[in-house]
């Protein structure tokens, strides 16, 4: 297939510049910066699009509404049309307020246990709706799905981002998924090659290493890659993973070895290889940003994913051609690869009518209230039962100033406040400062493996913490919302008739159909009701 695109009239440094994309802010002004570290300003972004030919931005940030209006100004800024790319692993709403927020991949793992027809229609409905959502606000490249293995319970960064935790599960619905975007004129991504699900190291932070054999790749990390190349997923993105069986030097971002001689060669996938992003320790603690632009391409990516700068990439790899360290001829290999996808993009015209009800559909409501409801756990003596005794709705979070699905008016506040609990909120930063109390307590725990958190699991402080409030006559019921190792940790704790309930979900629709359960409100009517659908 030939590009339209005409790259052969751009100069080196300009086919290079398409090989790069750089991260920016989804919120329209430059004072609402999150991230200033790895998020240009405007003037500096438009700068870089209008002088370096880049291939391409990965959002983060900002409303459905506002997406719509900022993708459409960056790619103005362009000559070349961009690629426009987000981690919505769940759903276009993770990263975007207004569009529809899924509950984990692993879910729909709960679900394929017991019923995996349903589970892969699921993940169908999951990838065309992410995908029309997207389109709808200007994002054409899906950063999704999570094709990982997750089989170590004690994984910071991977975790219920997976499917589950065989290969056989992870492959049907990674499957699905693809097959449900493929109708729409987007691209979708298979992460973290060759695996990222057996490690105990957030990859964010420092090298995992993965000491396995290649017969044990080959049974457990590859075949979900294989599914998703025969799938017709367009790219893959890499790890930062150290595998000794093949590269006992180079992480696999940077190896040859294992893009070229394992993802190419062996896999035989001819579509893009982009890197995890260039930003993270599992690279940066070893290499200078220099030789990390130079050592991916080496290694046979086609897009650097948020370099440190964009400029120094740009000259690393236009020096590394020029001393014939890196060949021409593979800088035209990636651009010709990146021309051909982005001629598949075709621009969406979505009237303002189109727009909402492509981010407010009852399918996509009536789809996440399903797996929310059919991969939700319960056990003990349901339900609370209720009297004028004082009481206390004990929550806790990872961080309390980094937690966008909970405030004031969500149901795991809102509805206790309703039935006479006051609301107490600590984070693990917090949760040793606890007291004991006499009042009766709900405790609702949001845990789950997030990137830069370094660990998936209870610290041993909120072990203790929990281990007395379990203990304690106060303690009237448990809400786990996110990980089930952390609610197997519970299990071993508590005691029969204690009631719990554990959902996959920590989205205000997740707590509002746990705090319904817990209580026995009208959950039926829970249903009808698409006010917290995000």
């Amino acid at each position: 297939m030939k590009s339209v695109l005409n790259w052969s009239q751009w100069s080196l440094k300009e086919q290079i510049g398409q090989m790069i994309v750089v991260r920016t802010c989804g919120f329209l002004f430059d004072h609402q910066i999150r991230y200033p570290a790895w998020e240009a300003s405007n003037a500096q972004l438009q700068q870089w699009l209008e002088s370096l030919n880049l291939g391409g931005v990965i959002l983060l940030g900002g409303s459905a509404v506002e997406l719509k209006e900022r993708s459409h100004t960056i790619q103005s800024w362009s000559q070349t049309p961009l690629l426009i790319a987000a981690d919505i692993e769940e759903g276009v709403g993770q990263r975007f307020t207004g569009a529809t927020w899924f509950p984990p991949p692993m879910a729909l793992g709960e679900i394929a246990k017991t019923n995996p027809t349903e589970a892969i229609q699921y993940a169908k409905q999951f990838g065309a709706i992410t995908a029309q959502e997207a389109l709808a606000i200007g994002i054409n490249w899906i950063l999704a799905p999570v094709v990982d293995v997750n089989n170590n319970p004690d994984n910071p960064v991977i975790n219920i981002r997976a499917f589950g935790d065989t290969p056989e599960l992870v492959s049907q619905l990674i499957t699905s998924f693809i097959h449900g975007a493929a109708p729409y004129p987007i691209l979708t991504t298979a992460k973290h090659f060759p695996g990222h699900g057996d490690t105990s190291t957030d990859s964010h932070l420092n090298l995992p290493v993965l000491e396995h054999s290649p017969a044990r790749l080959a049974e457990i990390e590859l075949p979900p890659f294989q599914a998703a190349i025969s799938a017709g997923v367009d790219s893959v993105m890499t790890a930062h993973l150290l595998i000794p069986a093949w590269d006992s030097i180079r992480p696999a971002t940077l190896s040859p070895e294992i893009l070229t001689g394992q993802l190419r060669k062996k896999l035989g996938f001819d579509g893009l290889i982009v890197t995890d992003a260039l930003i993270m320790g599992g690279v940066t603690n070893q290499y200078t940003p220099e030789e990390i632009a130079v050592m991916a391409v080496e290694a046979g990516a086609d897009i650097l994913l948020m370099p440190s700068d964009p400029i120094i990439a740009i000259e690393a790899v236009y020096q590394a051609v020029q001393t014939g360290r890196i060949s021409q001829e593979r800088i035209i290999e990636s651009v010709s690869r990146i021309c051909q996808l982005k001629d598949k993009l075709k621009p969406s015209h979505h009237s303002v009518s189109n727009f909402f009800s492509d981010l407010s559909s009852p399918i996509a409501h009536d789809t996440v209230v399903s797996i929310l409801t059919r991969s939700m756990k319960i056990g003990g003596k349901l339900p609370i039962i209720l009297d004028e005794a004082k009481k206390r709705n004990l929550i806790v979070v990872d961080d309390v100033l980094n937690c966008d699905f909970l405030d004031r008016h969500t149901p795991a506040v809102t509805i206790p406040k309703q039935l006479g609990y006051e609301i107490q909120i600590v984070d693990q930063n917090t949760l040793g400062c606890i007291v004991e109390d006499s009042r009766q307590t709900l405790l609702q725990v949001f845990i789950r493996g997030n990137p830069f958190r370094g660990t998936a699991g209870l610290t041993e402080t909120a072990q203790q913490v929990y281990q007395n409030l379990l203990k304690s006559r106060s303690l009237q019921g448990v809400i786990i919302y996110g990980s089930p190792y952390v609610l197997e940790w519970f299990e071993s704790q508590m005691t029969n008739d204690l009631p719990w309930i554990f959902s996959y979900g920590q989205i205000p629709l997740a707590q509002k159909l746990a705090c319904d359960r817990m209580f026995n409100l009208n959950i039926e009517q829970d249903k009808k009701d698409k006010t917290f659908t995000n």
